[in-house]
């Protein structure tokens, strides 16, 4: 097992260097946030004295390194726009967007899995049937548009649920969280939704199809030959032996859910890094994208670490740091 991690966070720092080259470069190459950043009134010597102060002067090549040199140490570069370090700001911002993340992931986990088990176990029934058309629209309905239609029927319409904000917020281990209040709960409720719907979707077919092939299995098969209770056949011989594959997809798609919350996050107008990366896009602080990027590559770097180790877990087969830990991915 050591030696398993060991190897994986070799690898896993190759990938990082690789990915700031191409991010860093991406990013750094497209348009020019002097326009932005100085007044157009400015005269040459202005023009020139930011750009010297914010290190555009140097080629990219060199700019890079200055940057490498200080992402060694943490440093991701200061934000053009705030004038701050861009980990420190993405780290403000960051506790929100993880909330958001994990109440969508276990609203899909808590009613995805028993939904596809439902569907799996008797797919001919109305309900399996409603259970399956439900999940395909889940899967084709735009994120942005299903955010207005909860906004328009909950908010406007019916006057239950904020539109916006994140309400009032409790402090807990120096983080500020929003589901231990009422008004917290009010305001994460409608975003969490919109942004558990299409992993439900994607949880109930990936739980249903397990289900199916999990039943014509000889394990399940010869339970019930010997009289085990249906309870019993599904809840240790169907669900333990389909969660291997559920828990690499839930790992995996959490960090999606927090890279790529800021649809949501922009219709709900959740203070978290979907906002911020908007608004820095925008304005082309470059820092702060650079250090969004390279935040979430590492959290899916992680994210699949763990994954890995949980798929072991489960799988007593599979042992990581041997050859048959390389059919864990």
């Amino acid at each position: 097992m050591t030696e398993y991690i060991i190897r994986r966070l070799l690898q896993s720092s190759l990938v990082l260097v690789a990915m700031s080259v191409l991010v860093f470069a991406g990013v750094y190459a497209i348009g020019n946030p002097i326009e932005l950043l100085v007044n157009p009134m400015a005269d040459d010597a202005e023009r020139a004295r930011v750009i010297a102060n914010l290190g555009l002067d140097k080629p990219l090549w060199e700019q890079y390194l200055t940057f490498f040199k200080g992402a060694l140490t943490g440093d991701l570069g200061k934000s053009f726009v705030f004038n701050v370090p861009a980990v420190g700001l993405i780290l403000q911002k960051l506790p929100a967007t993880i909330e958001l993340a994990l109440c969508a992931m276990v609203i899909a986990i808590l009613f995805g899995i028993p939904l596809g088990l439902w569907a799996g176990l008797k797919p001919d029934s109305i309900a399996g049937k409603t259970i399956m058309a439900g999940s395909i629209l889940g899967f084709s309905l735009p994120t942005f548009w299903v955010g207005l239609l909860l906004i328009m029927l909950f908010s406007v319409q019916l006057g239950w649920l904020p539109s916006n904000g994140r309400g009032d917020t409790v402090n807990v281990l120096g983080f500020e969280v929003s589901f231990l209040t009422a008004d917290g709960l009010s305001h994460l409720f409608m975003p969490a939704l919109n942004l558990a719907l299409f992993k439900l979707s994607l949880i109930i077919r990936l739980t249903r199809a397990g289900t199916r092939e999990a039943l014509l299995q000889d394990y399940v098969k010869f339970a019930r030959a010997k009289g085990l209770r249906a309870s019993r056949v599904v809840g240790v011989h169907v669900l333990k032996n389909i969660m291997i594959p559920i828990v690499t997809v839930i790992g995996l798609e959490f960090g999606s859910v927090i890279a790529f919350a800021i649809v949501t996050e922009s219709i709900f107008a959740w203070p978290g890094t979907g906002k911020l990366l908007i608004d820095s896009i925008t304005s082309l602080d470059r820092p702060v994208i650079v250090a969004y990027l390279m935040i979430i590559v590492t959290l899916f770097i992680v994210i699949n670490l763990v994954v890995d180790i949980l798929y072991s877990v489960l799988d007593p087969r599979v042992r990581l740091g041997q050859g048959a830990g390389q059919g864990a991915h």
